[in-house]
């Protein structure tokens, strides 16, 4: 065998072996592809699907049309799902405003939460397969079903938005609220979201043919990367503060008792209280037909009574023209295991159970004498009686009344009510006086108030550094979740009204808290990894679209731009080699 054939039998081996490579690589790859598009587009075969050339778009115009829709449905959803999840602390009002209106319990407010996870699920997963496609030089296609279910979501979180923001408008508030301890690590989220999205945008950028498409796509990402890099410089948030400067943990005022523990404003829900250290017990107070005042919220007795067995005459009358006589025999606290009011509540012990089955509406003279025994602050809404009531006109003093006869120390009771306020502190000076609005400090101390009791959606960190400075205090109600009781704390609180006294009981340091330092460090090293990585990306893909050898990607061209014929004119062209 002469030399030229050894040449050629080695030059043809080396060849069939680059072959076989590229063949091995393409099948290997090939399943990865068809998940993406079969899940992406339902085309689960390959001569269903085209990549993209160079200097072509990643999809047809209809596509383009429709893939701002997908954008839109994942930002929209992105932004309810994040609201609704922020108003986990007010679930309880949800479903009790849905409770008056429906007439039978369920928990609304979870059922709303996992369908927009559900739904944001789904058209995340949507526009991750689409990014993926597009990195793999695939054409996008969406699925007929897939684009009804786009629309399904974009148009469930329209709705939703509009819907709360219209009769909820609180809502965006607690948003804003919850900003001062997120942002700094949705900071982060959105950066890293952005270095990923350089992988796809790079990719495409380079395989324009004109610098005015490229333009077009690296423009956008650009400015909103520079955008997110510069955020922290408006950013503001009470937990980052200097060691030392937190101020003492706010004091816990159980609301209506401990209601997750037991039924609420019952004598069982201010034992379970007073067992888990609260400073104070809240409730609001009504007056029986005789006189007799008790502890009741709502306007009619359907929800936290059996009356619909003992009285199925009277369930929509105010409770306040029943006598106590006739309060006396409806049970207070079977609702409660029924219902299961709170969504977290956990399990009762059966001793827990047996206890919450006998319990009774409460006398407004017993809570006093358990509050003074206890020695706890007592807050307390007083509800004046409806027309046509013989204590219409005489309900503060029947209820002053009361207060004395429990011998109650005078300076437990935190008194709300505006009615008599004068009079009142003239003749019992010992009362410690809370307002429920945002009157001037001037005002406040010419009145001789020092206590404020405030919802916490007005939480603001220099209103309560203002007020502290003239000795007035400020309490927030109804704080249940760690993260809005880390962001009174570190907004410099007094005391909270809460459903969750078991919980918040255990937080000795706000969830959230980091130095000045400790940010700024964060947020370089975030910035600084981030642009180093989105430039080698950026880097990696401009070389590689220069048709670099060790680089390039034309895996895809070896079989689909005819190899073989191109592997015989290369071995034809071969020069002759002389023996």
């Amino acid at each position: 065998m002469d030399r030229r054939s050894v040449a050629l039998k080695k030059l043809k081996s080396g060849k069939l072996k680059v072959v076989r490579r590229h063949l091995l690589q393409r099948y290997e790859h090939q399943p990865f592809i068809s998940c993406l598009a079969g899940f992406y587009s339902c085309r689960w075969k390959r001569y269903q699907r085209r990549r993209t050339e160079p200097g072509q778009c990643c999809c047809k115009l209809w596509e383009c049309l429709f893939f701002p829709f997908l954008i839109g449905a994942f930002c929209l959803s992105l932004v309810f799902l994040y609201m609704w999840g922020e108003a986990k602390n007010d679930y309880i009002n949800f479903d009790w405003y849905h409770y008056g209106n429906v007439g039978h319990w369920f928990l609304w407010s979870v059922f709303l939460l996992i369908v927009a996870a559900v739904l944001f699920t789904y058209v995340t997963l949507l526009l991750v397969l689409a990014v993926c496609l597009l990195s793999e030089s695939q054409q996008l296609d969406l699925h007929w079903s897939h684009k009804i279910g786009t629309l399904v979501v974009l148009a469930f979180s329209i709705a939703g938005i509009t819907v709360f923001s219209k009769l909820w408008k609180v809502r965006w508030k607690v948003v804003r609220l919850s900003f001062q301890v997120t942002a700094p690590y949705l900071h982060v989220g959105a950066i890293a979201a952005m270095v990923l999205l350089s992988w796809p945008v790079a990719l495409h950028a380079f395989r324009m043919n004109r610098k005015v498409f490229q333009a077009i796509i690296i423009g956008p990402y650009l400015a909103i990367l520079v955008l997110l890099f510069l955020v922290p410089l408006g950013m503001y948030s009470p937990c980052i503060r200097e060691l030392g400067t937190l101020g003492p943990k706010p004091a816990l005022l159980g609301h209506r008792g401990a209601p997750m523990l037991a039924p609420e404003n019952t004598e069982m829900s201010f034992q379970k209280t007073i067992e888990h250290r609260g400073d104070g017990l809240e409730s609001d107070v009504a007056i029986s037909y005789d006189g007799i005042p008790f502890l009741m919220h709502d306007k009619n007795l359907k929800r936290t009574t059996n009356i619909r067995e003992v009285f199925p005459d009277n369930i929509t009358q105010n409770p306040a023209f029943f006598s106590w006589d006739a309060l006396e025999k409806l049970n207070a606290g079977k609702w409660f295991l029924k219902d299961k009011p709170f969504s977290c509540m956990g399990s009762l012990s059966s001793a827990d159970q047996k206890l919450a089955k006998n319990q009774s509406i409460y006398k407004l003279s017993n809570f006093l004498r358990l509050a003074d025994s206890a020695s706890k602050l007592v807050i307390f809404d007083l509800y004046r009686p409806p027309e046509k009531h013989p204590y219409r006109h005489t309900w503060i003093y029947r209820t002053l009344e009361v207060i004395l006869d429990s011998k109650i120390n005078p300076h437990l009771v935190l008194w709300l009510d505006n009615n008599l306020r004068s009079y009142i502190q003239s003749t019992i000076p010992g009362f410690q006086h809370i307002t429920g609005g945002k009157a001037p400090v001037e005002e406040l101390l010419r009145r001789n108030i020092f206590k404020r009791n405030l919802a916490y959606s007005v939480m603001s960190s220099e209103d309560i550094r203002k007020y502290a400075q003239a000795n007035i205090t400020t309490n927030f109600y109804v704080i249940s979740e760690p993260w809005l009781f880390s962001l009174a704390w570190c907004a410099g609180a007094h005391s909270v009204t809460t459903n969750t006294i078991h919980i918040l009981k255990n937080i000795n340091r706000p969830l959230f808290l980091m130095t000045p330092k400790e940010y700024r460090v964060m947020w370089l090293l975030t910035d600084v990894v981030a642009a180093l990585l989105i430039s080698l990306i950026f880097a990696f893909h401009w070389w590689r679209e220069k048709g670099l050898a060790c680089c390039a990607d034309n895996s895809g061209a070896v079989l689909e731009n005819g190899t073989y014929n191109k592997f015989r004119t290369e071995l034809n062209d071969l020069p002759m080699v002389v023996a």
